[in-house]
């Protein structure tokens, strides 16, 4: 099996977090050949190339940097990832993982260059270019992956199973949160999580409304959502706390509170989680799901700031193994792994099939969209019809805005 090449574009937090190690593991493990990290300046590169926590768990492991580590932290190159992308060799893999409002350029790029993609939620903020991206993929024989982890939580997965065989009932009234830690209002997010671009809904909301269409299957009909704005430290202003309500089509309620504003104090890393009340005759049913305590609570001797934690290792953690340095685990992993893992088999199960290569891309890429758990173009655009419902709604203080399944599904401000 020929390992393929992966380029990253963006070295922000959740390349630091989650993907970079994600990658060097399917490195060691024979599925991704070399890796390229490309990112506006120098200085997010050097972080990711002097961090302990990952030098440890992956010695021996580096990836090339663009722009080089060399190069003034103040120098910008905007466009290199275009040239960094034009020197690949097609049919390998690029994760996008930049600021929402650039994904959409980018995977076009990306796809431009013959290249298979995964790009981190949501995939766009526009149902159109969900559907352009859709079918120029299609069109190419070429896999996008959209990284909702959450549909690879095996709790989320067993709610699937059991709903789908209507051990719940029907869904009726819900309601989810997710509330990112307060520092980061003082990282890159002041400079482009404005009111003009985004909102705590947008940017973390979707990860909850894609799970109840996910274990469900309930398409969202109608959206309001309200924001409460802040003032980020460089003066730039940004909604803090987002609150939104979602109406799905058999007139289900689910309500979604999103913030940067979890304590940094606190004892966990966030606070989420969701909540599911469900009917069938005379029986009611529940899913609920406390996302951010596990049963797993540590105390530390050692003072960074805090001592007492709320562990998840559900979702990503570094562990010991019986290869060198730490492994990851947790359902973050396992969904990057997912879509990589895909590509890797396209690319190799068609490798020696000239004229019939394309028609059997296509037809591995559908039953993907079929089977539904790694979130694609076609089986999760609904996000996109949410998000430009909640941004239509947000500018419009909170105004319902309704989500029109018709030939050309759009939304409308509801009169």
């Amino acid at each position: 099996m020929k390992p393929i090449d992966v380029t990253i574009i963006g070295g922000g937090m959740i390349t630091n977090d989650l993907i970079l190690s994600s990658v060097y593991h399917l490195q060691r493990l024979g599925v991704v050949k070399d890796i390229k990290v490309c990112a506006l300046n120098s200085g997010p590169l050097k972080e990711l190339k002097q961090n302990a926590e990952i030098r440890e768990a992956f010695p021996g492991q580096d990836f090339t940097a663009y722009p080089d580590v060399s190069e003034p932290e103040d120098k910008i190159f905007a466009d290199l990832y275009k040239e960094v992308l034009g020197d690949m060799p097609e049919r390998q893999a690029v994760i996008v993982a930049v600021p929402d409002q650039f994904h959409y350029s980018m995977v076009m790029d990306a796809l431009h260059s013959n290249q298979h993609i995964l790009c981190v939620k949501p995939l766009v903020l526009k149902y159109e270019h969900a559907v352009e991206i859709e079918k120029l993929a299609f069109e190419k024989g070429l896999f996008v992956g959209v990284e909702y982890h959450k549909r690879f939580d095996r709790r989320n997965l067993l709610a699937k199973r059991s709903y789908e065989r209507g051990d719940f009932g029907e869904f009726v009234i819900g309601e989810a949160k997710m509330i990112e830690p307060f520092y980061y209002r003082f990282s890159n997010f002041q400079n482009w999580f404005t009111t003009d671009q985004t909102d705590p809904f947008v940017y973390v909301g979707c990860h909850y409304v894609d799970l109840v269409y996910f274990i469900t299957g309930l398409r969202p009909v109608e959206a309001s959502v309200q924001g409460v704005v802040g003032k980020f430290p460089n003066g730039k202003e940004g909604y803090m706390w987002a609150n939104g309500r979602v109406r799905f089509e058999n007139g289900a309620l689910l309500n979604v509170t999103d913030g940067l504003g979890y304590p940094d104090d606190g004892a966990g890393p966030n606070e989420q989680g969701l909540t599911m009340f469900c009917e069938k005759g005379d029986k009611a049913g529940l899913i609920k799901h406390n996302d951010q305590f596990r049963g797993v609570t540590h105390s530390f001797v050692h003072d960074d700031g805090k001592t007492f934690y709320y562990i998840n290792p559900d979702f990503y953690r570094l562990v010991p193994w019986e290869g060198d340095g730490y492994k990851p685990v947790g359902y973050g992993f396992e969904s990057i792994a997912a879509t990589v893992n895909t590509i890797h088999k396209i690319e190799n199960e068609t490798a020696e099939l000239g004229d019939k290569a394309l028609p059997t891309r296509r037809e591995i890429i559908k039953k993907v969209d079929e089977k539904g758990i790694i979130a694609t173009p076609a089986n999760s655009a609904i996000n996109e019809l949410v998000v430009e419902a909640a941004r239509l709604s947000i500018l419009n203080d909170g105004m319902p805005v309704k989500i029109v399944y018709d030939e050309k599904p759009h939304v409308e401000i509801r009169k």
